[in-house]
């Protein structure tokens, strides 16, 4: 690691270099503040060891300038000869510093920087699970409702088209009963991501409940809807999924409820069950195909 070292004093900034060198890491001499705080704003430098004496220092006020901006943490070590302490500090240290201290003091902030990325690492699995079905990896209920709710806003400012797909897998029951549940997961799976091979790279796609796939398709209204539901099904239909030793193929039906231009009183929960609607209709007629509605 980099760490930047705001000491005017050669003796102790000498102290300060050889230290970190021993622990394997580089020391960067900084010049003005500024120029520290471009460092620091520029993520080069997460540790700083910083003479508190200093009246530019003092006067910066860097260290509540990095608290308050939205960068990566960074941890600050602060050097005085008085009693008095910095506050917002990570670290107090007072003058004369000795290497044997430094070295455990440098040690401490570097295990907080590592602990402070991994809760960082797990908060993020955690929003991606908050976000993401486990099985097909495709937004679950709550995410693509959140997401279906942003596109209709567009469309409703620039008063454009948008169609809402829905699709289930044909006898998916009888898949789970003659095949076993593994395999229909793996359908669930395999489905999911000719779903997504088959979409335009934007569109908002998610797993609405067991078997059944929700799509947005902004922009896109009636027969170019239809198209693209018909694809997701050819490409459903052409495939042969296998799991151990066995094999099953599958087929699929699509409901679509299109809007030549979203007003003030279309809603997202209604679409949803009108392109559900139109998927009933498709099965109903021996499945394996679209049926299109419009509003």
């Amino acid at each position: 690691m980099k760490a930047l070292i705001l000491e005017q004093n050669v003796k102790e900034r000498t102290l300060i270099q050889n230290v970190l060198e021993k622990c394997g890491h580089q020391g960067i001499l900084g010049g003005d503040m500024e120029q520290a705080w471009r460092l620091i704003e520029s993520g080069d430098t997460r540790l700083v060891i910083a003479d508190g004496d200093a009246d530019d220092f003092k006067n910066s006020k860097l260290v509540g300038r990095v608290r308050t901006a939205k960068i990566l943490p960074v941890y600050f070590i602060v050097l005085s000869s008085g009693v008095e302490e910095y506050p917002d500090a990570d670290d107090n240290l007072h003058k004369p510093i000795t290497a044997a201290e430094l070295k455990a003091r440098i040690m401490i902030g570097l295990r907080f920087l590592s602990l402070g990325e991994s809760l960082s690492d797990a908060r993020s699995q955690l929003e991606n699970l908050a976000l993401y079905d486990s099985l097909t990896g495709l937004m679950n209920r709550h995410a693509f409702f959140r997401s279906a709710v942003g596109e209709l806003e567009r469309a409703r400012r620039a008063s454009a088209p948008l169609s809402m797909i829905a699709l289930d897998i044909d006898h998916f029951k009888n898949i789970n009963t003659e095949h076993g549940v593994e395999m229909g997961d793996e359908v669930l799976k395999i489905v999911a991501q000719t779903i997504r091979e088959k979409s335009r790279p934007y569109d908002c796609i998610g797993r609405w409940t067991g078997d059944e796939f929700v799509i947005v398709l902004p922009g896109v209204i009636g027969a170019d809807a239809e198209k693209v539901a018909e694809r997701i099904i050819k490409g459903v239909d052409s495939t042969m999924i296998a799991f151990k030793n066995d094999t099953t193929k599958v087929g699929m039906s699509a409901g679509i409820v299109s809007a030549s231009r979203i007003n003030a009183s279309t809603e997202v929960e209604p679409l949803i069950d009108q392109a559900r609607q139109a998927l009933a209709r498709a099965k109903e007629a021996g499945g394996d195909q679209v049926f299109l509605t419009y509003i």
